[in-house]
């Protein structure tokens, strides 16, 4: 099978236990992971050969973070070293009605000071089928953002599938680039576009029609999206397929989960899921696209079964504490096949 390919930075994640607040902690939880990683390990996890190509430090906290790819199996022959340090991002994990919150200390990181030229793309490209990026490589610097621009240019012009996972951050585009210009080069190259409403209209403008994330989050429609994935078409003839996540959010600690897929013809939509009592919902979407890409690669003429894979694997994550989602292939089939019980396997 040939390889996929994701590019982006992972992180140092620093979480106080349980759900203290930042001021209440006396020591943090370590972590490592980021967007791309995370898709990276999904992906190895369901036995796919996968390289995960970022910019890390010559430091002890820089190796860390790359003997954590290594010890998911993830291929990190293509990692660039240079630059003074790791980027950290600090959770506060909330409960009930209190929202989670993320302070990012990733300034100067080596991975925010990558620029074109760094990586060889021809040769990191060579026995791979897939690509993939997220929103938030472009949005750390606008040298990562030329990077990235570099990387999906030569993927397309070697006929590699390329798919994004759009991730706005409201805390991140603190530079002078102009957001929409960006990323509207940059998923014009994409086949396959993940994002959820608020990406749609954070970075295109793009809204679903009647419906207020804010008000009426416990109770997302797939129809109220239909709008967003015709759009999104729209505007990105050449992508083949729009994906969106729809989380419902009761409170911080209970969610609904489902997700729908448009192939310019068909809407698709998955079973919906009750996520209660959740233990870890960072990297929820992540999740998703590592096990979306998985689906499409091994089910390339079943799309509702690969939306319903990628839905009950990310729904799994966030039973998982950390970044990155480390169930199976046998425990995803569980669920899809209805067993939700969680009865301990004897």
């Amino acid at each position: 099978m040939k390889k996929v390919v994701t590019f982006g930075e992972i992180m140092l994640r620093l979480a106080p236990q349980n759900f203290l607040r930042f001021s209440q902690a006396n020591s943090f939880d370590v972590v490592y992971g980021g967007g791309e990683s995370n898709v990276a390990v999904s992906l190895a996890n369901y036995n796919v050969p996968v390289e995960f190509v970022t910019r890390l430090p010559k430091t002890d906290i820089g190796q860390c973070a790359l003997m954590e790819m290594r010890k998911r199996n993830v291929g990190t022959k293509h990692i660039v070293e240079g630059g003074d340090r790791l980027g950290i991002y600090f959770l506060e994990t909330g409960a009930v009605s209190r929202g989670s919150k993320v302070v990012y200390d990733r300034a100067h990181s080596a991975m925010s000071e990558i620029e074109p030229g760094m990586v060889d793309w021809s040769e990191v490209f060579k026995d791979a089928q897939w690509f993939h990026w997220t929103g938030i490589t472009p949005a750390i610097s606008q040298s990562a953002a030329d990077a990235c621009l570099e990387a999906v240019r030569v993927a397309s012009s070697m006929g590699i599938t390329i798919s994004t996972d759009l991730n706005y951050r409201a805390k991140l585009w603190n530079y002078d680039g102009d957001r929409e210009r960006i990323m509207t080069e940059l998923t014009s190259y994409c086949d396959i576009i993940l994002g959820n409403e608020e990406d749609a209209e954070m970075h295109f403008g793009i809204k679903p029609e009647g419906l207020d994330i804010t008000t009426q989050g416990e109770d997302v429609k797939a129809e109220a999206f239909l709008s967003v994935c015709q759009q999104m078409q729209a505007k990105f003839p050449r992508a083949t397929k729009v994906i969106t996540t729809l989380r419902g959010s009761i409170s911080a600690s209970h969610n609904t989960w489902a997700g729908v897929l448009y192939d310019g013809k068909k809407m698709y939509e998955s079973a919906q899921y009750q996520i209660t009592n959740i233990v870890d919902r960072v990297g929820g979407g992540d999740s998703f696209m590592g096990a979306l890409i998985y689906g499409l690669i091994h089910y390339p003429e079943d799309d509702q079964k690969a939306l319903d894979y990628a839905v009950a694997a990310s729904c799994l994550k966030h039973t998982i504490k950390g970044d990155a989602n480390l169930v199976t292939i046998p425990e995803i089939e569980k669920l899809m096949s209805g067993d939700a019980s969680g009865r301990v396997a004897r």
